[in-house]
């Protein structure tokens, strides 16, 4: 599903709400998880997961075509880990 469809879907379940003002709250949603994490904080939507920010020290890799070595800086990266009302939901039995 991409961010147009969960527009979409969000507009179908709420037929008195405008398409762009849905648009909107989801751009904000998004925009707010992306500015915590950007400022380093943890973000945790209960019963859905959390996101957070990881770092990865420097290290040196290799190039898989030529063998040569090349160094890799320090990165973040996102983490994002399911919430177990998630998880629980994701692993139920078809029909149960």
């Amino acid at each position: 599903m991409i961010k147009s469809e969960l527009v979409q879907r969000i507009a179908t379940h709420n037929p008195h709400l405008y398409q762009r003002d849905i648009e909107n709250i989801v751009n904000a949603i998004l925009d707010e998880i992306v500015a915590a994490m950007a400022r380093g904080d943890r973000v945790e939507l209960r019963g859905f997961g959390a996101f957070s920010v990881k770092h990865r020290p420097a290290r040196t890799g290799r190039n898989p075509r030529t063998g040569e070595h090349v160094s890799v800086e320090q990165k973040s990266v996102p983490f994002f880990k399911t919430g177990k009302e998630m998880r629980e939901r994701l692993n139920r039995e078809p029909g149960a």
